[in-house]
């Protein structure tokens, strides 16, 4: 009769346990990332990854203070639709401009507002460029144009 009361209680902790603590399977652990992956704040990282896989680079130059940037990181960066295709198709770099080495990048790029999103060819070269914030759909439209256009030399 113990053994029977002790096997009973053991189940039922188990049942209460995955009720509340639910089995993550393996899959489900690797899924998608949770918006566009980005380098942080290593241009040289992005250049090195961009020439390793032969990607164009996605900057988003910005500053910790500028609201219209932290919109980005919150909203747009986050959906879904615009996640897979830069994280598909970029390096992607994310770079506060008064830190490190933004403020040189800054002065070298010629950046005078934020947010401001470029995108490079492998090498370091400027392919385009725009400034301000934008929703999801007109970002994958930037994106794709950006992979159509070939570096300024």
């Amino acid at each position: 009769m113990r053994l029977l009361i002790v096997v009973f209680i053991a189940g039922l902790l188990v049942f209460i346990l995955t009720l509340f603590f639910p089995f993550k399977s393996h899959s489900q652990s690797e899924k998608q990332p949770d918006g566009i992956v980005f380098i942080e704040n290593s241009w040289i990282d992005a250049l090195h990854q961009a020439q390793l896989k032969n990607k164009y680079i996605f900057v988003d130059a910005y500053a910790s203070w500028c609201g219209p940037c932290k919109l980005l990181k919150n909203t747009t960066f986050k959906n879904k639709k615009a996640a897979a295709f830069f994280n598909d198709n970029f390096i992607n770099v994310s770079i506060d401009m008064e830190k490190g080495d933004g403020p040189d990048l800054a002065q070298q790029w010629g950046i005078q507002a934020y947010p401001t999103l470029i995108v490079f060819d492998a090498n370091g070269k400027p392919v385009t460029g725009t400034v301000g914030y934008m929703g999801a759909n007109d970002l994958i439209k930037f994106g794709k144009m950006a992979l159509t256009k070939k570096a300024n030399n």
